[in-house]
C-alpha cells in the first residue's frame, strides 16, 4: 500500500484516491459542503486555505492545504517508485 503525504504529517491511501482538483468551481464547492452535511468530510487543511480536494473511492472527501499540482507530482513520484523496483 502507498501512502500519499497530504500535508501536516496527514498521509492518505494513494490507491483509494479518485481524483485530485481544484476547490475553486462552484461545482466543487456544492459537493464539499454535501459531503460535509453527510459527515464524510475529512478537513487536513489545519485551518489553512484549502488548496485541493481528494476525492475518495469511499466516498469521503479530503480537504488539502498543498495545491494539486504538488499533490499529483507526489502521487507520480510514488507510482514511479513502486514501478521502478519491480523492474530489478
Amino acid at each position: 500500500m502507498k501512502l500519499l503525504a497530504i500535508g501536516f504529517g496527514n498521509l492518505v491511501s494513494a490507491e483509494r484516491i479518485i481524483s485530485i482538483v481544484s476547490p475553486e468551481s462552484a461545482p466543487i464547492k456544492r459537493m464539499i459542503q454535501d459531503v460535509r452535511e453527510r459527515g464524510a468530510l475529512i478537513d487536513a487543511s489545519f485551518g489553512r486555505s484549502t488548496r485541493a480536494v481528494l476525492i475518495m473511492d469511499s466516498g469521503n472527501v479530503i480537504l488539502s492545504a498543498l495545491t494539486p499540482e504538488v499533490l499529483g507530482a507526489r502521487l507520480d513520484e510514488n507510482f514511479r517508485e513502486e514501478s521502478g523496483k519491480e523492474d530489478e
